[in-house]
């Protein structure tokens, strides 16, 4: 026998239960004004969650990379304009050499691998950071795949690869320094554009948006010069079991804030 028919009342308020389902999870109830334009995220928590698993901590740097492609694929369905993924900072050199090298092996793996869905997206890679220490074979990938995807007009993807931020702005002093030297740069017409122009990220939006997983409460030397008007957002969540319905809690709450910019609202003025 099948099951009883509903009710038309209860049929019409599970239709509506069902619709609103739906439309959080496809970020539907966000107006695309409410989202951010950039999201930045610090993945965290890799090793301890292979750990916690009873597996060695490059398990987590491999489940890592199906959190990357799972976040990478919605914040292009969501048409963001760039999503900016910290994958190795210059303080990662002191980790085990077994780890790193393991770590530039997952890199080049996944510059190759993931080219199928950059193409099919048009998704344009972008990187961020020193090239000193990354292995020929990994810079090799990372070049084809940047000329690869060069002309594509959708998401943004930017990896920073052995990136701190710290690093990033003493090579922007260095560059401007070296131009006064020579003349070309007059110390008096500096102003924020002239620095932003020298960073790593220069053309590129500021983020709206900061993610860091595992629950840890700090920047850790990133970005720091571009997140100074960004909503920071932790989750205890380890990296690898980050995934669609965590960066929609993000951006969701994202969209509640109310971002100031240091100047007052409509609100403010009426209060």
């Amino acid at each position: 026998m099948g099951e009883p028919p509903v009710p038309p009342s209860e049929r019409d308020q599970l239709s509506v239960t069902e619709a609103v389902a739906e439309q959080r999870e496809t970020l539907a109830d966000v107006p695309p004004e409410k989202r951010p334009r950039h999201v930045a995220v610090i993945m965290d928590g890799n090793g301890r969650w292979a750990q916690r698993q009873g597996l060695p901590r490059i398990e987590g740097h491999r489940r890592g990379v199906a959190s990357v492609r799972a976040v990478t694929e919605e914040c292009a369905r969501l048409k963001l304009e760039q999503l900016t993924l910290y994958c190795l900072s210059s303080e990662n050199w002191k980790r085990p050499q077994p780890e790193l090298d393991f770590l530039m092996h997952l890199l080049e793996q996944y510059l190759i691998e993931e080219r199928a869905l950059l193409l099919r997206e048009k998704i344009r890679l972008t990187v961020i950071g020193r090239r000193d220490g990354i292995p020929p074979s990994v810079q090799a990938e990372m070049d084809r795949t940047i000329e690869m995807t060069a002309s594509h007009t959708g998401l943004n993807l930017c990896l920073a690869i052995n990136y701190g931020a710290r690093g990033e702005i003493l090579d922007a002093v260095k560059k401007i320094a070296a131009e006064v030297k020579v003349g070309k740069l007059d110390p008096a017409t500096l102003d924020e554009g002239a620095i932003e122009a020298k960073l790593y990220t220069a053309g590129m939006p500021d983020p709206d948006l900061l993610i860091r997983t595992a629950g840890e409460m700090r920047f850790s030397n990133y970005l720091l010069w571009q997140i100074s008007y960004a909503e920071f957002w932790v989750t205890e969540t380890c990296w690898p079991e980050f995934r669609e319905p965590q960066l929609h809690a993000a951006i969701r709450d994202f969209a509640a804030r109310n971002r100031k910019f240091g100047g007052l609202n409509d609100a403010d003025l009426l209060s």
